[in-house]
């Protein structure tokens, strides 16, 4: 069987591309934004032709463009015949949500689906390793004394996902059947925010959106991802992340890291 994998020398798309090599007996493909741009429908249409099953991992960036790479990527592979397309998508889905993503998540599902193709869907939770980083990058940049961390998230909370637990669900569900169906692959727990900051040595206390975003914009972020941000915690607020499923474990026959596995380096292994 010949694999490919979009976003394959990224960090999710990278660990696919390893994971499908090491079973070692498909033909496995990486592409990137070398080989294979996002915005580039004929390089993308030459890079799917003979491919059995694509592994797509999203694009990012800003949300209208991501919309645009994500219907060249399914058009291209509508037109290559692909035999079973494992997308990657998230927990929220929902073309409603205050969330930017959400609504291309939503988005590439319905093209998806309505495409004719084969498919498995993936719906991460947020990345661990993504959001310690952010939780860092706000108390850094907010440099309070007394250690506190201001989201605006109220009494929201996560279920939380290592990108190697997701990057394992990818890789089994390309080896299998197309389930035509999602996934939900999330974490053990739905953690508190304060449970979160405090095992980055913060103390966790709400905020504003507006007071949120003009702190991240005061730091040097860029508007877009300022807005990315905030409305990612709105979703957080609104509850739309805090759902936990068994799907690790059954995807992949072992148990989802743990929020202190990040911390401790063991979600690799």
């Amino acid at each position: 069987m010949r694999i490919a994998v979009t976003g394959g020398t990224g960090r999710i798309g990278g660990h696919v591309v390893r994971l499908l090599a090491d079973e070692g007996r498909h033909d496995v493909v990486a592409l990137s934004s070398r080989t294979a741009p996002y915005d580039d429908p004929v390089a993308l249409r030459a890079a799917l032709d003979g491919v059995d099953t694509l592994v797509f991992v999203s694009s990012d960036g800003e949300a209208a463009r991501v919309v645009v790479h994500h219907h060249n990527v399914l058009d291209a592979a509508t037109r290559r015949g692909v035999g079973h397309v494992v997308l990657l998508s998230g927990l929220d889905a929902d073309v409603d949500s205050p969330f930017c993503y959400a609504y291309t998540n939503g988005h590439t599902e319905r093209l998806l689906r309505a495409s004719g193709l084969a498919y498995s869907i993936v719906r991460a939770g947020l990345f661990t390793e993504f959001f310690l980083g952010l939780i860092r990058q706000v108390g850094t940049s907010a440099g309070r004394a007394d250690g506190t961390v201001a989201l605006p998230a109220a009494d929201g909370r996560v279920s939380l996902v290592a990108r190697s637990d997701v990057a394992r669900c990818l890789a089994a569900l390309a080896l299998r059947e197309p389930t035509n169906a999602h996934h939900d692959v999330t974490g053990r727990e739905s953690l508190a925010l304060e449970t979160i900051a405090s095992a980055l040595g913060y103390r966790y206390a709400d905020t504003t959106p507006a007071a949120f975003a003009g702190g991240l914009l005061r730091h040097g972020e860029e508007p877009w991802w300022t807005y990315a941000y905030a409305s990612m915690f709105e979703s957080i607020r609104q509850g739309r992340w805090a759902a936990t499923s068994d799907a690790v474990a059954e995807l992949t026959g072992r148990e989802p890291a743990s929020l202190q596995d990040v911390l401790n380096g063991l979600s690799l292994a």
